[in-house]
């Protein structure tokens, strides 16, 4: 069986590439697990975009800043310009933001934003609005329940992939591929992704020599909590800082500003960094408070987190709940160009966050992502429908391969807790060249093909990290006690 386009993944970007492709197209979409398992799904904060023509210079250098010079400014100035008509398409389409009593579009501020430029949806669900609309307008097939386990690749070339479907290994042809499967979240002990956000695609093009960008580059969200038994924590969006939420420790002391002149406003790598080095300095528990916000305000603004909040136990927004930083956005991933094209292979992309555009350099710019996915995800379906060459027929094997043993359960809990103590907030050479030395001995033993991709991806950061030298960004490491 053969496709005009495979796209892996369901996720924004991925479905708003499939939203671009025509009906006459012959499309697949490959999800690995039921369809609201993606991070696109759990975005709670809204959607950034260059409000007028005025604001596009603004975007970009609030973007350049976050990205403290290691964004490329060709796609900065891209994801800005495109931003409106983004917008503009989702609501001729029926998409409906949020809306104040006469109709206009509520726009919010987030941290290391210069002005109100943030739309959102349901209140605290922006992303899980959008997620469940594009589903909605996709006009193309789904096979759900199977992830891909190889990249078709001969000549510098991609023909397809291979998918694990119901335990059976099967090729499917494609002219085109898109990767919009997303981060690297299941390698983390703490994180806010869905709970199969796990690398695989990202440790599968190491595999096919195919390079990873920026892999250092992995933003920890400041304000989670974490105080519950599963991997996945509970995000307490930016927009909460944005709109008067305060981070106090156990006094009801607000220490951000000892770290930075705008105290909650401040980029995420700032306050992520300065909840972790007040606690290691005091020992007290950190706080986000919510005594800013009249209650109904509040329950009407933010319904999704007032209920959850309200089921763990805290009275909100009367009391305030205990917060630690989690990872929470991978920056780097599979380097691609302007267009999405994958570097050195073609008729192969990647967009969302599995890519690396370098829009983001060395630290996220809040409420950036969904932007971005959608953005790439569209130019690289006008890309790859731009494109006029006839493709010849190949056909591959499918290699048989052991996916997975009993024991690596047990590792890849062990990985986990590997990259959050070493290769976290803050790190340290002693810490990541440890991390380096338990993941290749790891790597060494019976593992099945689904762990070695989630070890392979871990060690492009461990190698990334170990590689830069000074603190940048989202990336800070400290001088061991012994230098």
């Amino acid at each position: 069986m053969k496709y005009d386009v495979i796209i892996v993944g369901a996720g924004v970007a991925g479905l708003y590439a499939a939203m671009h492709l025509p009906r006459d197209k012959k499309v697949l979409i490959i999800n690995k697990r039921e369809t609201f398992k993606c991070n696109s799904f759990y975005a709670q904060g809204g959607i950034a975009l260059a409000i007028d023509a005025e604001d596009i210079p603004l975007h970009v250098q609030d973007t350049l800043d976050a990205g403290a010079g290691l964004c490329d400014e060709e796609a900065v100035r891209v994801l800005s310009e495109s931003s409106k008509g983004i917008i503009d398409d989702l609501i001729a389409r029926g998409f409906e933001f949020d809306r104040d009593k006469e109709g206009k579009l509520l726009y919010t501020k987030e941290a290391a934003h210069s002005k109100e430029r943030i739309l959102h949806a349901g209140g605290d669900a922006t992303g899980r609005y959008m997620h469940y609309f594009l589903l909605q307008q996709n006009p193309h097939p789904m096979l759900t329940d199977a992830r891909v386990v190889d990249l078709l690749i001969k000549d510098g070339e991609c023909y397809g992939v291979t998918v694990l479907d119901h335990r059976e290994s099967r090729n499917i042809y494609a002219d085109n591929v898109i990767i919009a499967s997303g981060g690297v979240g299941s390698l983390y002990a703490y994180h806010t992704n869905a709970p199969c956000i796990s690398a695989d695609m990202q440790g599968l093009c190491v595999l096919k020599g195919i390079e990873l960008a920026d892999m250092e580059m992995m933003q920890f969200h400041p304000t989670v909590f974490v105080d519950n038994n599963s991997a996945q924590k509970l995000l307490l969006t930016e927009a909460l800082r944005g709109e008067g939420a305060t981070v106090e420790d156990e006094n009801g002391r607000r220490f951000l500003f000892d770290y930075d002149e705008r105290g909650e406003l401040a980029s995420r790598d700032i306050v992520s960094k300065a909840i972790y080095d007040h606690h290691k300095k005091t020992g007290m528990q950190t706080y986000l408070s919510f005594q800013n916000f009249e209650h109904v305000y509040f329950t009407k603004r933010f319904p999704n987190l007032y209920k959850n909040l309200q089921d763990l136990g805290f009275d909100v927004p009367k009391q305030r709940v205990p917060i630690s930083p989690a990872f929470h956005y991978a920056i780097g991933g599979i380097k691609t160009d302007v267009n999405g094209a994958v570097s050195g292979v073609k008729s192969l992309y990647a967009v969302g966050e599995v890519a690396s555009t370098k829009v983001h350099g060395a630290n996220r710019l809040a409420s950036n992502s969904l932007l971005e996915g959608l953005v790439f995800g569209k130019r690289a379906v006008a890309h790859l429908l731009g494109k006029k060459e006839h493709k010849k027929s190949v056909t591959f094997e499918v290699a048989d391969e052991v996916m997975s043993y009993k024991e690596d359960k047990e590792k890849k809990n062990l990985l986990r807790r590997i990259m959050w103590e070493n290769v976290s907030i803050v790190r340290t050479k002693s810490g990541l060249k440890s991390a380096l030395e338990q993941i290749n001995a790891l790597l060494n033993e019976k593992i099945g093909k689904l762990l070695k991709f989630r070890l392979l991806s871990a060690r492009e950061i461990v190698l990334a990290a170990l590689a830069r030298d000074e603190s940048i960004g989202v990336h800070f490491i400290q001088k061991d006690e012994n230098d």
